[in-house]
């Protein structure tokens, strides 16, 4: 169970540091950028907890 707790804090950590990027972002090309590494992480969000529904 902790290591599921630490994987959560580590991605919510990279969520927030995506979105202080966007944020700050210039340019449509830099949040365009943004939001596909935004997505990718989400993308691995879901494979991890259908994962874990699996080992269930």
């Amino acid at each position: 169970m902790a290591s599921s707790t630490d994987s959560s804090a580590t991605v919510d950590e990279e969520v927030r540091r995506l979105y202080e990027r966007y944020q700050a972002a210039e340019s449509d090309a830099e949040r365009h950028q943004i939001a596909l590494e935004m997505g990718e992480l989400d993308g691995r969000r879901h494979a991890e907890i259908y994962a874990a529904l699996e080992d269930e």
